[in-house]
């Protein structure tokens, strides 16, 4: 339980943050999942921030910051640099409060990010790969420049502003036993924690890295903030490569756990969100639902309320993560298959296929390859299907008919 006397970030900060926030934001709601709570085997509860404004829980924090400068401050502007999320808080911060903005973004950052930005009047500069190598040339701008430089997650009013979140969660859902957290810098989950030790100390806080861009498990052990070697992930909001001074004295001490998710798990948890509960998610936004819908060596303790981070999401990569999700699923089926070269027996494959009902999405027909006999071609089927019991039955049914599979991927 984190000392209040010590903290870097207090309830009562918290609390000024709330009522600087009330005039210009309402709270989002909580939304009971039926289908995520038979899976965890409790009451699940989705906090929805990914319909916050600007789309997701940044502005809570940018917001906080930004009004709390003195007016020579915000005379001189700010400046800062974001994947995407933070970058629309501070750019529609700065536009409510009459402040110029300068954002970096790195360098293929999604582009309903980017342009949201400047819609919000933003000047945009994209720089560096991640994060992590943008920050750098914010920092230098504002010591060239005299802006304020305003840090995504390692400040005491981000901190604060972020945890107004955990007062919401305590007044939709009073009973809750355990909140589950996206973790990236460490802004929010810091923030949730301040509050829920001081108002509600038995309380079970988790939170949720990607594991390919995970600074925070090793972090934690070592007791200091340890740099990721790299990072490899979809869920661009968390991939931060260094763990706040600011979060981590708080998470490092108030925190029950941090646990990872695969990209296998985060594309299914993206599926099911928009499946089942009708909510577009982005990648980080969903890594708690990700943790919910995994075996859990203990038991989950509800009611758990899971906050959707953001619902920022590229278009395109949605695309691309249906697409993966389903087969993680088990909801795409990719065969190879050796039939010989004469008429019908292409249109033989597709009629077996179209009988245990799985759909043809794309057929490639191949004559050219050194493996094949004279006599014969391979035919590339990509089938949509029900899922893993359905793939097998597909399987077993060609096989039974005298089909000769040579690779499949389900």
């Amino acid at each position: 339980m984190t000392d209040s006397a010590v903290a870097p970030v207090t309830l009562d900060d918290v609390l000024a943050a709330r009522a600087g926030l009330t005039p210009v934001m309402r709270p989002t709601s909580l939304k009971f999942n039926r289908g995520i709570s038979e899976r965890a085997g409790t009451d699940v509860y989705l906090k929805c921030e990914n319909l916050q404004r600007a789309g997701s829980f940044k502005f809570r924090g940018a917001y906080t910051r930004l009004s709390r400068l003195s007016d020579e401050e915000k005379a001189a502007g700010v400046v800062t640099a974001s994947a995407g999320n933070h970058a629309q808080g501070v750019a529609l911060a700065a536009q409510m409060l009459g402040i110029s903005a300068k954002v970096y973004m790195p360098v293929g950052a999604a582009m309903p990010k980017v342009n949201a930005t400047k819609g919000y009047g933003a000047q945009i500069e994209q720089v560096g790969l991640t994060l992590d190598e943008a920050m750098p040339h914010a920092q230098e701008y504002a010591q060239r420049t005299g802006a304020i430089y305003i840090h995504p997650f390692d400040h005491p009013d981000i901190v604060a502003g972020q945890g107004t979140c955990a007062l919401e969660i305590l007044e939709q859902c009073p009973d809750v036993r355990t909140v589950v957290v996206a973790l990236g810098g460490g802004g929010l989950l810091a923030g949730i924690a301040v509050v829920l030790r001081e108002l509600k100390p038995d309380v079970r806080i988790v939170g949720v890295q990607a594991e390919e861009a995970a600074a925070y498990p090793r972090s934690l052990r070592e007791g200091r903030p340890i740099a990721c070697e790299s990072m490899h992930t979809m869920a661009d909001g968390i991939a931060v490569g260094l763990p706040g001074k600011v979060p981590f004295e708080i998470i490092s001490r108030a925190v029950d756990s941090v646990d990872t998710v695969s990209e296998e798990e985060i594309s299914r948890a993206l599926l099911f969100l928009l499946e089942r509960a009708k909510l577009v998610v982005e990648a980080a936004g969903g890594v708690t639902v990700a943790r919910l819908l995994q075996p859990s060596a203990q038991p989950w303790e509800g009611p758990v309320v899971a906050v959707l981070s953001g619902g920022n999401i590229d278009p395109l990569l949605l695309l691309r993560i249906i697409r993966h999700g389903m087969a993680a699923a088990g909801r795409y089926l990719q065969l190879r298959v050796r039939v010989p070269d004469k008429p019908g027996h292409l249109a033989q494959l597709l009629t077996d296929c179209a009988d245990v009902d799985a759909n043809v999405l794309d057929v490639e027909h191949v004559r050219v390859n050194a493996s094949l006999r004279v006599d014969e071609v391979e035919i590339s089927v990509e089938l949509e299907t029900k899922g893993p019991e359905h793939c097998q039955i597909v399987v077993e049914t060609l096989h039974a008919r005298g089909y000769r599979l040579v690779a499949v991927d389900a």
